[in-house]
């Protein structure tokens, strides 16, 4: 399976009407996992890069609910950039996958769901150690 089928582009379905948009996800129905956790990513500009790391046990899904920003994903072998751009979209990024988050709009929010809850223990922030687990 390669790169981009492993971590692959979610298109949700907008639900809205002439009242406005309206987006649901939930968790094991439009993305593959529970959702323990929520954060968002806001006040970045393109200069910023966030991320920069990979996960030992979480998996994750990023969408820009407003603005851009696009996603470096890498597994050290492949890389790919996806550009966060819809509110209906979004990437999911499984475990053990390395990703930088960059090129913020000013008006960017980054909504980020993931499978866990925080454990500083599991994030691999740095990339050589991170090639080192993966034995590339």
């Amino acid at each position: 399976m390669d790169l981009k089928e492993k971590c692959p582009v979610l298109h949700f379905n907008d639900l809205g009407d002439e009242r406005g948009k309206l987006v649901v996800i939930e968790g094991n129905e439009s993305i593959p996992f529970d959702i323990k956790r929520v954060f968002y990513i806001y006040g970045s500009d393109d200069t910023v890069v966030r991320g920069q790391h990979a996960n030992r046990d979480s998996e994750f899904v990023l969408i820009n609910v407003a603005g851009t920003s696009k996603v470096r994903i890498t597994d050290g072998t492949e890389e790919f950039v996806v550009e966060l751009n819809k509110p209906m979209m979004g990437v999911y990024i499984p475990k053990m996958i390395w990703k930088d988050m960059y090129d913020f709009s000013s008006d960017s929010v980054l909504l980020v769901l993931a499978s866990t809850h925080y454990d500083g223990k599991e994030y691999i922030r740095d990339y050589q150690e991170y090639l080192k687990e993966i034995k590339i």
